[in-house]
């Protein structure tokens, strides 16, 4: 059973009862859930993925007043909960963080993902916080949130990104490609450096990859879930296909060229149907200018245009 599955199961039958019978003034002030790091927190755990730092667990989100109040009973009656239901489990702590299970202030935990309590207040905070980090903070499931307060910022998150910044991003993304794909592949290849070529081969599909997540109006997460997560997008799922063969395909580097090409103009199709640009260049890199221009904030717009 996924991890996500097993922690709503786990939550329904055991938890919320708890809750209810101790703290019946407090329940209907927590949210409950389970998101964050994790495979599980994505529903893309699998065997291999239990053979470390897991276990059931969901997280129960505080104000830092409920937290300040009721904090120290609720982690009692939490850890009670879980060596009762789980008395063979003797799993350590990962030393990469805290576990994602347990009592946990709201504030602490956006906090832990995007470095700021809450909501972004400004386009510095959108634009330089890694796009990992807000897909660890809107990935999951929310059990139950009665007050609303965390589902408020995490849809927030998930739905108010400054289009300025979004585009930003994008014009970034598209010269990154144009110039490690389209260009210093096959240029690094001519001066004989294979492995500069296959450095400038893997830019190009980081590249691609966060763009792909950004014209679906999404976040790419951390890189080792990347092609994992693109499945699910309905825009480019395709596309993963295409990206895997660029890194582990055997054939020429002919091929590969031509695959680059074949991304790039769906990249550009793209593009001219979301209104970010009309130009007819095979090349990448005007486009990224083109995009440049729809941005409104001038301090964005004078950033250098591979920043974001």
């Amino acid at each position: 059973m996924p991890g996500l599955e097993e922690a709503e199961k786990w939550y329904r039958a055991t938890v919320a009862p708890a809750l209810e019978a101790e703290f019946p003034e407090l329940v209907q002030r927590i949210a409950a859930g389970l998101a964050g790091r994790g495979s599980e927190c994505f529903g893309f755990d699998d065997d291999i993925s239990r053979d470390h730092d897991f276990r059931v667990g969901v997280s129960l989100w505080v104000s830092d007043e409920d937290e300040a109040r009721y904090g120290f009973a609720l982690g009692r009656l939490y850890e009670k909960l879980v060596r009762s239901s789980f008395p063979e489990l003797k799993v350590a702590g990962s030393k990469l963080g805290p576990s994602e299970h347990g009592v946990v202030r709201i504030s602490d935990f956006y906090r832990r993902h995007i470095g700021i309590p809450g909501v972004p207040q400004n386009w510095q905070e959108w634009l330089y916080t890694p796009e990992y980090a807000f897909a660890e903070a809107v990935n999951g499931r929310i059990f139950r949130d009665d007050m609303g307060l965390f589902s408020r910022i995490r849809n927030a998150i998930l739905h108010d990104m400054p289009e300025d910044v979004r585009l930003k991003k994008i014009a970034a993304r598209v010269i990154s490609m144009a110039q490690s794909g389209q260009y210093n592949f096959t240029r690094c290849l001519k001066h004989g450096e294979p492995g500069a070529a296959y450095l400038a081969l893997t830019e190009f599909v980081k590249s691609t990859v966060s763009l792909v997540f950004l014209l679906n109006f999404s976040f790419a997460p951390y890189y080792k879930w990347c092609f994992r997560a693109m499945k699910e997008l309905p825009r480019f799922s395709w596309m993963k296909d295409d990206l895997e063969f660029l890194l582990t395909g055997t054939s020429g580097t002919e091929n590969k060229s031509a695959v680059i090409e074949k991304i790039c103009s769906a990249i550009i199709e793209e593009l001219a149907e979301q209104g970010l640009s009309d130009r007819k260049d095979d090349y990448l890199e005007p486009h990224a200018f083109e995009i440049m221009k729809k941005i409104r904030s001038r301090e964005l717009r004078e950033l250098h245009v591979m920043e974001g």
